[in-house]
């Protein structure tokens, strides 16, 4: 007996119950030393809000390393206290969504080069059948950007669109998932 397949379903809207707590955007405690907010929203092709979507992030710290079996170097506890390494963000009516970090260090890549500071980000919302992955880097090396293997590969005209803004002490990067502002988003 053959069974037929189950139709896709969408990656959204999600239940805020038992998905969220206050602290799942916190990566860091927000009175830790260096912390930052990091801001936004996320908009549709028609740059309208969308209100039920959800932003995760992934991160190394201030040092560049994971306290996870998958660093190649080895994990090691973070010397940053309270660092949890992933933020979780569900988006308000308006679209917005925010996670309390730390700036992450610059990252070894396996053939020697280094990455620049960044946070990996995973966007889920409804309509989608699988997440989409993208990248928030920082503004202030000019030199590490240019140099980061990952951002060579993205033609220049689109690299604004995955480099966060300074903003009220923190750090504002909006998500586009269609039209002309589109967010760059990779094939992982």
């Amino acid at each position: 007996m053959t069974l037929a397949l189950t139709p896709s379903q969408t990656v959204g809207p999600y239940l805020r119950i038992a998905l969220l707590v206050e602290e799942s955007a916190h990566v860091v405690p927000p009175q830790t030393p260096g912390a930052v907010t990091i801001s936004g929203r996320l908009l549709d092709g028609a740059g309208e809000p969308v209100p039920d979507g959800m932003i995760e992030t992934w991160q190394a710290d201030p040092d560049g390393r994971f306290a996870h079996p998958d660093d190649p170097r080895g994990a090691v506890a973070s010397g940053t206290p309270g660092f949890r390494g992933h933020g979780r963000s569900c988006t308000e009516e308006d679209g917005s969504w925010h996670v309390v970090t730390v700036v992450p260090g610059a990252l070894p890549t396996p053939d020697g080069a280094m990455e620049a500071p960044h946070l990996d980000v995973s966007v889920f919302a409804r309509g989608m059948l699988d997440r989409v992955v993208t990248r928030i880097y920082f503004p202030e090396d000019d030199a590490a950007l240019a140099a980061d293997p990952v951002l060579r590969g993205v033609p220049e005209s689109r690299r604004p669109t995955l480099v966060a803004r300074p903003a009220n002490g923190g750090y504002r990067f909006d998500i586009h998932l269609q039209g002309p502002d589109e967010t760059v988003f990779f094939d992982v």
